[in-house]
């Protein structure tokens, strides 16, 4: 069981026999194939241990990805113990508080900590792997294929219960893949979104970054701007642009970034719409709306624009 080798990895870091109480706390994040929980114990402070199963090849580069980011001085969790063969971590705990528990708060004063976030994103771009290091596959355009197969699937026919043979023969899905996918030179953090940013000391740090691979910058950039969880405004989004504008002397080009920004939300759409279909999870429920507004809105005058349509005005009938 997970939390059985947790447990005993715990023990076996803090060099404590079964005797000595310690408690698990679950903590719930997004639905990676891992079990995540906060270890308490009377003589030591709180940390946090990670299990992952096989279901994501990914999961087994948390650790590797950690100590290189770590190595380059992002803001990441420390790594405290590693026990690899057992499929556990454990990392220093960073609290509670990411940057979508702060949605209610005035926009002027999340600024900075986006500030913060794009700052980690910035020092990302320059971050240089060792030649051997391994990486997730970059994002080129069987990557990009991948996730619109998973919009079609579980967004498009799972939940919504319609036909996605024509959306895969589209050329304009296809296009879009391929224009994206010609050059991949630098990190990206891949699942870059308001729940894996954590707040510690009024900054902002990384989680979650096990997915880690070469791809555009645009799509992070994208990825946190368009936040389904988040839905700023079209000001906000501006806000946002001239802040990253601010730190990294330069904005993306709109029509990159919009299509990034499609991608993306079509990739957020598809785990949404798998999550409460397939897992029974409805907190994800009213975010579908929400990506799909915001899909509508960075397609409107392009290719995308016709043969999403009907999708769009079917998540907009469900009132989400």
């Amino acid at each position: 069981m997970p939390t059985e080798a947790i447990l005993s990895t715990a023990r076996q870091f803090l060099g404590v026999d079964p005797t000595v109480p310690i408690t698990l706390e679950p903590i719930k994040r997004g639905a990676s194939g891992r079990t995540i929980v906060r270890v308490k114990t009377k003589n030591h402070e709180p940390f946090i241990g990670i299990h992952w199963n096989e279901e994501r090849e990914d999961n087994s580069q948390f650790i590797p990805v950690g100590h290189l980011l770590k190595q380059a001085k992002l803001r990441v969790p420390t790594i405290i113990h590693e026990r690899p063969r057992a499929r556990v971590v454990l990392v220093e705990d960073l609290g509670d508080v990411d940057l979508l528990s702060l949605k209610d708060r005035p926009f002027a004063e999340r600024l900075p900590y986006y500030r913060s976030a794009f700052e980690q994103v910035d020092r990302l771009f320059y971050v240089k792997p060792p030649k051997d290091f391994h990486l997730m596959k970059p994002f080129d355009a069987a990557m990009y294929r991948w996730e619109q197969e998973y919009f079609f699937e579980y967004l498009v026919e799972d939940f919504l219960g319609m036909d996605a043979g024509g959306l895969r023969k589209n050329q304009a899905f296809i296009d879009l893949a391929e224009r994206l996918g010609t050059r991949a030179p630098h990190l990206v953090h891949r699942d870059f979104q308001s729940q894996n940013l954590l707040i510690k000391d009024e900054k902002v740090w990384l989680i979650d970054f096990q997915g880690l691979r070469r791809g555009r910058q645009e799509y992070d950039l994208a990825s946190l701007i368009f936040d389904p969880y988040l839905d700023h405004s079209a000001e906000e989004r501006e806000a946002l642009l001239a802040l990253w504008e601010d730190i990294a002397d330069e904005r993306p080009l709109e029509t990159l970034f919009h299509e990034c920004a499609a991608q993306r939300l079509m990739q957020a759409l598809g785990a949404y719409g798998n999550i409460v279909k397939n897992r029974g999870d409805d907190w994800y429920r009213p975010h579908i709306g929400t990506a799909g507004r915001l899909l509508g809105e960075v397609t409107a005058g392009t290719a995308l624009e016709v043969p999403l349509a009907p999708i769009l005005a079917a998540i907009r009938k469900l009132n989400l």
